[in-house]
């Protein structure tokens, strides 16, 4: 499909990293947010064709099946009263159904596929959409404080010098605390994504040990051959 070949590199995006290699990160955000909203109308639309084509061949499927059933129960009927020509009508007909069912199966798995491959991407776009809300949000607050910052260190005129200083710590500090803010957030999703070894740890513990057991021998051999 080629809507699923447009979006391939979708999931493998990492929005966060996007942001903090580009030179003007609010200036990106609103370009990026802008195409992320059309594309996600894009996808949302796609993603319920999608679905609604698997659902229907689905129901297709579900009463080939029950036709097929019927089919054979007649089949069970006929012979139960000596009717082996009607029987093979009846078997003939559910052959036939099985033979679609099958190519009914194939159009299936292939239509719930791309239905799982559509709802990924579609979680993915809704995803980032969030994540620069957010980051959008942080650095319009910071903008806005530097702001207030330069606006009073303009009115105090005659300490201008000083309230410029003041202003570069406070923007600083407010870039340091958004950087510490993102480092928390990116070691977080780390550990989230990475989780806890317990042989690992203890395999930490039981080297420590055997170190501790092998100092503990040579101290020995050592006191053994001084006469201690």
């Amino acid at each position: 499909m080629s809507i699923l070949e447009r979006f391939s590199t979708i999931i493998k995006a990492n929005i966060n990293d996007l942001l903090d290699r580009a030179e003007d990160p609010a200036k990106m955000m609103d370009q990026y947010m802008r195409q992320l909203m059309s594309d996600l109308a894009d996808v949302k639309r796609e993603t319920a064709s999608v679905m609604a084509e698997e659902s229907r061949i689905q129901r297709q499927l579900e009463e080939k099946r029950q036709e097929s059933a019927k089919n054979a129960d007649l089949a069970r009927r006929a012979l139960q009263l000596s009717n082996e020509d009607d029987a093979r009508v009846f078997l003939a007909k559910k052959q036939e159904l099985e033979k679609r069912i099958e190519e009914l199966q194939k159009m299936y798995d292939v239509a719930h596929e791309n239905s799982m491959r559509m709802r990924q991407v579609h979680d993915k776009l809704v995803s980032d959409a969030e994540t620069l809300r957010q980051r959008r949000e942080a650095i319009q607050s910071k903008m806005a404080l530097a702001r207030a910052q330069e606006k009073a260190a303009n009115v105090m005129g005659s300490h201008i010098g000083a309230d410029e200083s003041r202003l570069g710590d406070a923007i600083a500090r407010m870039e340091d605390k958004a950087d510490a803010m993102l480092d928390r957030s990116n070691a977080m999703q780390s550990l989230n994504e990475t989780p806890l070894d317990p042989a690992a740890e203890l395999e930490k513990k039981y080297a420590d040990g055997a170190k501790n057991a092998a100092v503990e021998d040579e101290l020995e051999k050592m006191k053994k051959e001084m006469g201690l």
